[in-house]
């Protein structure tokens, strides 16, 4: 399975991996309110299931704009530590010095794809490239938010297909029966999908989501969660 060219649309604001982790918290967060409330739903019926579904949403609400702050925190933070790294490559009078700075930054992504002098070489080229540059400012940028806003709303879409069995089925245990398998369908889905932004097999890499989720779901719920 090779890496697509025809990315998510969501990736024009966040990094795969990113919206991977945030479309699977939101999924195990919301199965792990509807796996554990068959109790409520059997005692309240209908309200029992409207308390669940309101449950549900507020959590991954809450929690998405939560993720949505961390997201832009954490991306003024990784500019921050590379201004700082670019300000000792300015201040720092031996070359070899900052070169092996840079390459304790960058060695670990380009191994795999080139040679240690084609490494070295490009190094050097950093360095005289950030030596020649002024340093910049670190505002939040429109990308910024976008990612924020983007990182929020997957946590919180994922809750979405779980009330719409709540909202069409008058059995409250048939909905949660069904929200569960619907569920369960997009862990599997995910895994499918974003396979493809690796070599793994798809149905392979999709069983291993659904297994994988479950069994965190199940933990959380034995452990209280």
């Amino acid at each position: 399975m090779t890496v697509t060219s025809r990315p998510f649309l969501v990736h024009r604001f966040v990094d795969p991996a990113t919206s991977l982790g945030e479309i699977l918290f939101g999924l195990i967060m919301t199965l792990t309110f509807t796996l554990g409330a068959g109790i409520l739903v059997q005692d309240e019926g209908r309200e029992g299931a409207r308390e669940l579904l309101i449950a549900v949403i507020g959590c991954n609400v809450a929690w998405g704009l939560i993720d949505g702050a961390l997201y832009l925190v954490g991306e003024v933070f990784q500019r921050g530590r590379l201004r700082r790294i670019g300000r000792l490559i300015r201040a720092a009078p031996d070359t070899a010095r900052v070169e092996s700075l840079v390459a304790g930054e960058l060695d670990e992504l380009l191994a795999g794809m080139t040679s240690r002098a084609e490494r070295e070489e490009l190094y050097r080229r950093i360095v005289k490239n950030v030596r020649s540059q002024p340093p910049r400012s670190n505002p939040v940028t429109r990308d910024d938010v976008a990612g924020a806003l983007t990182s929020c709303l997957l946590v919180i879409a994922t809750s979405i297909p779980a009330a719409v069995p709540f909202l069409v089925l008058d059995d409250a245990r048939l909905a949660l029966r069904a929200s569960n398998a619907v569920l369960l369908a997009l862990l599997f889905t995910t895994g499918f999908g974003w396979a493809r932004y690796t070599l793994g097999r798809p149905w392979l890499v999709a069983s291993v989501f659904l297994l994988g989720g479950v069994s965190l779901v199940l933990a959380a719920i034995a452990l209280g969660g």
